[in-house]
C-alpha cells in the first residue's frame, strides 16, 4: 500500500504550508490517519493524526498553529501549518493506521528559514 505525500518546500518563519496526503480508498475510510516529523539528528514524533470519527490529536509544540484534517471523497489527509517556526523543519510523514498495522508514505521536507 502507498500513500502519497505532497506539499513540502520551503518557507520563511510566520508563513504557511499545506501537506497532502494520498492513500487507496479500500483503506482510508477505516484508518486513523496522520504525520510524523523527523528533524536532523532527532527522533521520529508524532504531529498530529485524525481518526476516522474526526477525532484529532496534536503535539504539544503544534497545537494552535498547526490543523490536520480529512476528506473522505478524496482519500487525503490534509495538514495546514500556519506560523511556521524554524524547529519545525524536518522531513514530514504521512501514515494510516488500524490496530497494529501501519502504511507509511514516503516523506516529504519542509524548510523553514529565518
Amino acid at each position: 500500500v502507498q500513500l502519497q505525500a505532497s506539499g513540502g518546500g520551503l518557507v520563511q518563519a510566520g508563513g504557511s504550508l499545506r501537506l497532502s496526503c494520498a492513500a487507496p480508498g479500500s483503506i482510508f475510510s477505516g484508518y486513523d490517519m496522520g504525520w510524523y516529523r523527523q528533524a536532523p539528528g532527532k527522533q521520529r514524533e508524532l504531529v498530529a493524526r485524525v481518526t476516522t470519527y474526526d477525532n484529532t490529536l496534536y503535539a504539544d509544540s503544534v497545537r494552535g498553529r498547526f490543523a490536520i484534517s480529512r476528506d473522505n471523497a478524496k482519500n487525503t489527509v490534509y495538514l495546514q501549518m500556519n506560523s511556521l517556526k524554524l524547529e519545525d523543519t524536518g522531513v514530514y510523514y504521512c501514515y494510516a493506521r488500524w490496530s497494529y498495522q501501519i502504511y507509511w508514505g514516503q516523506g516529504t521536507q519542509v524548510t523553514v528559514s529565518s
